[in-house]
């Protein structure tokens, strides 16, 4: 139920991949394009030990979307991570089925067959309930992960996405459980943050467990994966996961309410922006969320650069009103990305 997402160093933190077992989080979640040695390092602790490869469900994905590309890059990460098999293998950031065309579909179905690859699927930042939909008509995918947390889960399209997928036997991961915020901070002065903070603070969890919490209440997610890249957050976590006690009422509506009251700071990549803007305002979005949720500024940067050019440079200027019409949440994407040229550009 809880995963070890590989976003960090995890070459630098063997002993907390030890732990991470001892304790019973035993989904480990990486990608060939994770940087930090993320792969290197859990082939290092598989190196050292190799009896502890049969207690992981490994999981990893790749960046590329043909058969050739991605057979490179299954070879690379299996010899990176000394295994012969990948539990469940994505591919990464879909934003549309039709990336997964016969052509993958036949790749998967030999790679099953050759032993690399036990289950096939794919991981989605945006576009989520539609992806969902789409590959439940599908009869080969075995897997998603997608944004999942309390501020997109009440919703009917992303509800009956999960049902569909329910139907279909495919299993779900939620990843950004903890909905972060793309810009502004979120203040503790409104009355359901007050609130909550307190009805919380009464049981002993922290918010960040609640969130993980509200994500655990629905039975059909099968694990939350999520980036613990230090003791204290592995630990934080797996007293959550361990902890019997589900969420109550009242701190599932205050949560709900807290969501409404700052959606206006999260962007929930559902794409309707786009179209009006010809920019790819969702990806720009989760890098805004990088820099300032989790700190990671250099990744941020980093993906920001890799846009075209000529993108970057028209952020500036481009009117963004018509998106700003579009947006569910209400965000003030103009200003937005104007930021995101300032910093990261």
């Amino acid at each position: 139920m809880l995963a070890l997402g590989g976003m960090f160093d995890i070459a630098a933190n063997q002993l907390m991949l030890r732990q991470a077992i001892q304790w019973g989080v035993t989904y480990w979640d990486t990608a060939d394009c994770y940087h930090s040695g993320s792969e290197a390092g859990i082939g290092k602790y598989f190196a050292r030990y190799p009896q502890d490869r049969e207690k992981i469900f490994l999981v990893t994905k790749s960046d590329e979307r043909n058969p050739e590309g991605i057979s490179r890059l299954l070879n690379r990460s299996l010899e990176r991570m000394h295994t012969s098999t990948i539990d469940l293998y994505f591919i990464h950031a879909v934003s549309r089925i039709e990336e997964l065309d016969d052509n993958i579909r036949r790749w998967a179905e030999k790679a099953k067959a050759d032993n690399q690859i036990r289950l096939f699927g794919f991981s989605a930042h945006r576009n989520m309930a539609q992806l969902l939909k789409e590959a439940a008509k599908l009869d080969w995918i075995d897997g998603i992960m997608m944004t999942y947390n309390f501020r997109n889960m009440h919703s009917a399209e992303m509800q009956s996405a999960v049902a569909a997928c329910v139907q279909a036997g495919i299993g779900l991961t939620a990843m950004k459980t903890q909905a972060g915020g793309s810009w502004f901070d979120w203040s503790k002065s409104d009355r359901s943050a007050r609130e909550l903070a307190e009805q919380l603070k009464q049981k002993g969890w922290t918010e960040e467990q609640a969130r993980l919490k509200a994500v655990w209440q629905n039975p059909h997610i099968a694990s939350i994966c999520s980036q613990m890249d230090s003791m204290r957050l592995l630990k934080a976590n797996v007293e959550a996961a361990v902890d019997p006690m589900p969420l109550g009422a009242k701190e599932v509506g205050l949560l709900q309410e807290y969501a409404c009251a700052s959606a206006d700071q999260y962007c929930i990549g559902c794409g309707k922006c786009e179209t009006a803007a010809g920019v790819p305002i969702s990806d720009i979005m989760r890098y805004h969320m990088y820099g300032r949720s989790y700190g990671r500024t250099d990744w941020a940067r980093q993906h920001f650069t890799a846009l075209p050019a000529k993108i970057r440079e028209q952020l500036a200027s481009i009117d963004f009103s018509a998106a700003e019409a579009r947006c569910p949440q209400g965000l003030p994407i103009g200003r937005l990305m104007r930021k995101a040229h300032e910093d990261y550009a």
